[in-house]
């Protein structure tokens, strides 16, 4: 299967004054969100992106627009709303001091499998809908570019928690201890077996070891979904071995 990198959104105006925006429109990226953007894009200039796809919020829109500018191809981001951010209902728009003294911030810090907003949707309805998208457009991604395919999926930090701890295998209720933050990477492989958590919240480090040499690209990933026993000799060594 292909590997997808989770890139959440750089830092908006809601971050930067500590307001939980939801899906509110108008909430765009601050000037050091679009400089968080334009760093993620640095770090995957030189990863070959077969598809990018984003939340259809502006903050996400203008993240993928940033990233996608220094690809050496052109390409155009689709947009999804199944990767969208959580409803927060009625909790939308309120600063995170005053939704810290409402009873259902604890649930939703301890018990957020049982966590649903007022006016709003579930964060187990959240963490499925996410789930079964990123797994379709790898699907997709796949079916169309093969195996060794490097896609994007921008979104937002709860939704890119809830499928990272799907991926770990993990319950809901733990995911508040994975942290993802504002232009921040994680990388996912899907395997017929398992998924391989490949990073969490990276914020440097060079990434185009995620795609091959095109000489080693036909199948250099078309492995078994087996870990390696011992933690193996990491990516360079398979590829020269592929």
């Amino acid at each position: 299967m292909a590997t997808v990198i989770l890139v959440r959104h750089g830092r908006s105006t809601a971050n930067a004054t500590g307001v939980l925006a939801g899906r509110l429109p108008g909430v765009h990226l601050d000037d050091t969100g679009v400089a968080q953007a334009a760093a993620v894009g640095d770090r995957l200039a030189g990863v070959r992106l077969s598809a990018a796809v984003t939340s259809p919020l502006e903050r996400c829109r203008e993240t993928a627009r940033e990233v996608l500018r220094r690809q050496a191809e052109p390409l155009r981001p689709s947009t999804d709303k199944q990767l969208s951010e959580c409803d927060y209902g009625d909790w939308q728009g309120r600063e995170l001091k005053e939704l810290a003294k409402e009873k259902l911030w604890k649930v939703v810090q301890a018990q957020p499998s049982a966590a649903t907003f007022p006016g709003g949707e579930s964060m187990r309805a959240m963490q499925d809908r996410a789930v079964a998208a990123v797994r379709r457009h790898d699907a997709r991604v796949t079916a169309e570019h093969g195996p060794d395919a490097v896609w994007l999926a921008v979104s937002h930090g709860d939704v890119i928690k809830s499928v990272l701890a799907d991926a770990l295998g993990t319950h809901l209720d733990l995911f508040q201890r994975i942290h993802v933050d504002p232009a921040s990477v994680s990388v996912i492989r899907y395997t017929e077996s398992r998924p391989f958590v490949l990073g969490t919240n990276t914020h440097g480090g060079d990434l185009s070891w995620l795609t091959p040499p095109k000489k080693a690209r036909r199948g250099a990933r078309a492995r078994s979904g087996d870990a390696a026993v011992g933690g193996g000799a990491g990516p360079g060594a398979q590829t020269e071995r592929s």
